[in-house]
């Protein structure tokens, strides 16, 4: 593989903010993807809809929270196949398991893929190649 971890780390972040706009209805305000070995780990922040964080802020706090994770879970679910394929067209290997979980405090959700293998990718390289 010729790209370099950042220009990999890039692809799988469009590709999550992507999904997250066409398959879930609105996309992350920040989003970072972390190489690490045999796994790829991705940070959404403030991916909450109004209507959830209104949820979440209600009297009941606990019960809007575990419905919001519910929901979210099981939309994830439906949309699972494209998000591995999408990952998998990016670095070439098999997802071997997807985990993720979200904060209804903070608004920030984690996913982890775990790979088959490591995910390689060049060492050092100029930025300013053509």
């Amino acid at each position: 593989m010729n790209k370099s971890k950042g220009q990999i780390e890039a692809e799988i972040t469009e590709a999550i903010i992507r999904f997250e706009k066409e398959f879930m209805g609105r996309g992350p305000l920040e989003a970072r993807t972390y190489l690490v070995d045999d796994m790829i780990l991705v940070r959404l922040k403030n991916v909450l809809t109004q209507a959830e964080l209104k949820l979440a802020e209600a009297p009941n706090r606990r019960e809007g929270g575990e419905l919001i994770k519910r929901i979210r879970i099981a939309l994830l679910e439906q949309g699972r196949t494209l998000l591995v394929q999408s990952i998998e067209d990016i670095v070439n290997i098999e997802v071997k398991s997807l985990h993720t979980d979200i904060s209804t405090r903070t608004g920030e959700r984690i996913i982890l893929f775990s790979m088959a293998f490591p995910v390689t990718f060049s060492q050092g390289g100029n930025r300013n190649k053509s």
